[in-house]
């Protein structure tokens, strides 16, 4: 965990070493908070990896309780079981940004299925994208008033993103850092492939 006066950077580190993919489709659900229980659709696609439930909950247990009047953005959103824990456990609102459009009709279903539709917006574009064009303007556009309510950023990328598009990966947390109110918290997920230290300038792990 890493933290600066006006924003907290949380980290978590996941290896890939037992993650072969199965035929078997596995079973999601929501792990604690008002959803605790309620299972997700996952299509089975090797496209998307879902966190396994014991990363996700210790990535809650650090978290704690400061989910709680967040808004959760998840990143590279997958199933969305990320942002629809957070909402499970306090979160205000959640964006899910997810670029492949077949994954980002299960994070809807995954919606639907908990009936927050109005808590939640889903964007279908490249997260890469995203930051370049739209998160300068995205805290305007989601707050109505002075007082900006602290961000929940997920960041759990494809691991080779931080080998092939590690550039990128960097441009897009330094962006994010940069545009985050002030007690917002950020949750990283890699393999070892990915050094922390080359994490935005004035971040300490």
């Amino acid at each position: 965990m890493a933290k600066r006066t006006k924003q907290k950077l949380q980290t978590r580190s996941a290896k890939t070493e037992g993650n072969a993919p199965s035929n078997r489709e596995p079973e999601l659900q929501i792990i604690g908070g008002t959803f605790r229980g309620r299972k997700l659709r996952y299509h089975g696609d090797p496209i998307t990896r879902p966190m396994k439930h014991r990363v996700r909950e210790a990535i809650f247990n650090l978290v704690g309780t400061d989910v709680e009047g967040k808004y959760a953005i998840d990143l590279f959103a997958g199933t969305g079981a990320l942002g629809l824990e957070a909402l499970s456990r306090g979160a205000v609102r959640a964006t899910f940004i997810e670029r492949h459009i077949p994954t980002a009709k299960i994070v809807r279903e995954n919606i639907a299925s908990l009936a927050v539709e109005e808590q939640t917006t889903v964007l279908e574009t490249s997260a890469f994208l995203w930051g370049k064009r739209d998160l300068p303007h995205f805290q305007s556009a989601i707050h109505n008033s002075q007082f900006a309510i602290p961000w929940l950023v997920f960041i759990s990328p494809p691991y080779a993103f931080y080998v092939d598009r590690l550039d990128e990966m960097l441009e897009l947390i330094e962006g994010l850092r940069k545009h985050a109110p002030p007690e917002s918290i950020f949750v990283i997920e890699s393999d070892e492939r990915f050094d922390f230290g080359q994490l935005p300038h004035g971040v300490k792990l």
